[in-house]
């Protein structure tokens, strides 16, 4: 009975300090996104950091809204993975078709019949709102508007834009069923941006279509009047009301700015400007990879050569309160055995970022280059190549 009352007091010492035992801390953000100061005169708003999506600030976010001529970010988003995946280039030929052509709103007046280029239809899209350069883009990219609309429903899922349903490209026809939300416009912004050739067409301000004979101007005022602005969308209808998805960069920080139906279009400028002024105020975005900086290689067991490149990702971006910038220590933990074979960015452990207590960051560690494991026939020639040198 003695050796069975021990045997039952270990296990339930044991289950105590299992329950007691330290838990590594969860990742701490730096950002109060709940501000009380009214930042925005606008029924829904949101602030987003474009690398890392930190969310810096949010007023009703998730708020279903008409989004007008926002609509556009992104059929511009679907224009330019076409681009990128080739299935499209920019000289490429665009026919008007006639009923790209009957599109009313902002527009650059297509003839049916009318041709234009990829690039053109871009410009005329991006800096003048042309809904039938829209509509012109989508039968180019997916032969029908509906088909080019279900491209675009099935795009912001991927995304995670749980609050959004497009039923055209451009925004200009809304009903009920055509709607989405700060947040989702942002998420859709951000994924734009990752495209740097876009904003070789967002930060125009003025162009020319057809041989210099019709002007272009932006519809984003801060292009002109924001330092760093470099886009993005503006909409409005008297449904819609004044909405903008602005976006900003100073300092190796990329904000995006949504306002959604503000009541005039001076509102929607100001309200994004209050925004973008407070991000670049107030935070600091951080590269993990610069801040732990170049490593050294990692042995490794069994392999052709003793040791690995290794490197941080190189995508993990992570924002700090201004200031905070050089108060970040890095802890660095590799797997305690690196076994042959090794494959290109196999994590091989992690880097811990804190500042004071808090954990700010956590970036994987890889391999940099492949390590090959050391067979029976190429530990004999090394053998063979040691002997011969010594004789």
């Amino acid at each position: 009975m003695n050796f069975l009352f021990k045997k039952v007091l270990c296990i339930v010492l044991a289950m105590l300090l299992s329950c007691t035992a330290p838990v590594s801390a969860e990742v701490v953000s730096q950002v109060n996104a709940d501000v009380e100061a009214e930042l925005v005169n606008a029924p829904s708003a949101i602030l987003m950091e474009q690398t890392s999506g930190q969310i810096l600030y949010e007023h009703n976010p998730d708020q279903k809204l008409p989004i007008a001529s926002v609509t556009k970010t992104m059929t511009m988003l679907l224009i330019m993975e076409a681009l990128d995946s080739g299935k499209i280039s920019l000289g490429d030929t665009v026919t008007a078709s006639e009923y790209a052509s009957s599109m009313g709103g902002s527009q650059v007046f297509l003839e049916p019949g009318e041709e234009m280029t990829v690039e053109d239809m871009l410009k005329a899209i991006v800096i003048a709102s042309g809904n039938d350069a829209a509509v012109a883009m989508a039968e180019h990219i997916a032969g029908t508007e509906p088909a080019f609309v279900e491209l675009m429903n099935k795009r912001a899922g991927e995304l995670g834009c749980k609050n959004t349903h497009f039923i055209n490209c451009n925004g200009l026809d809304e009903t009920a069923e055509h709607y989405s939300t700060a947040r989702d416009v942002a998420i859709i912004s951000c994924e734009l941006l990752r495209h740097p050739k876009i904003t070789d067409y967002t930060t125009v301000w003025m162009d020319t279509l057809r041989n210099g004979e019709f002007g272009l101007s932006n519809t984003n005022k801060l292009i002109r009047f924001y330092n760093g602005a470099n886009g993005i969308k503006t909409g409005s209808t008297s449904i819609a009301k004044y909405c903008l998805s602005a976006s900003a960069k100073r300092d190796n920080m990329q904000l995006v700015a949504v306002v959604l139906a503000a009541p005039t279009t001076a509102d929607r400028f100001a309200s994004a400007k209050r925004l973008l002024d407070y991000g670049f105020a107030n935070y600091s975005v951080v590269n993990a990879a610069d801040k732990i900086g170049e490593l050294s290689p990692a042995a490794v067991v069994g392999g052709k050569v003793k040791t690995v490149r290794i490197q941080p990702d190189s995508k993990v971006n992570f924002i700090v309160k201004k200031g905070n910038q050089d108060k970040i220590e890095t802890t660095l933990t590799l797997d305690s055995t690196i076994k042959a074979p090794v494959k290109v960015n196999q994590k091989l452990g992690q880097a811990t970022l804190m500042i004071g207590k808090d954990k700010v960051a956590v970036c994987d560690i890889t391999a940099a280059e492949a390590v090959e494991r050391m067979t029976v026939s190429a530990m004999f020639g090394k053998i063979m190549r040691a002997w011969l040198c010594m004789n």
